[in-house]
């Protein structure tokens, strides 16, 4: 059953810029270190780990909805603990 989408939804991008910035007032004035790197392995695993799900662990149909290569995919469930 697939869900339909929402009309006013956010795309990704504006999520993304609205965590970033409560993020970065949460910081006060403090300069965090290793944003980017943050940001990307935060979101990284659990992106893997959805589309896994949705492709019932298929690992080549997930590096295709990924856009990434199957060896790439496993490297990054390695780096991130996912199991196959």
């Amino acid at each position: 059953m697939s869900k339909t989408p929402v009309r006013n939804q956010l795309p990704l991008r504006e999520y993304v810029r609205r965590v970033a910035q409560d993020y970065l007032a949460d910081m006060d004035n403090t300069d965090p270190e290793n944003l980017y790197q943050l940001f990307v392995s935060t979101v990284e695993s659990p992106l893997i780990e959805e589309v896994l799900k949705k492709t019932a662990g298929n690992q080549s149909h997930a590096a295709r909805i990924l856009g990434i290569t199957r060896n790439t995919l496993r490297s990054k469930m390695r780096q991130h603990g996912i199991q196959p």
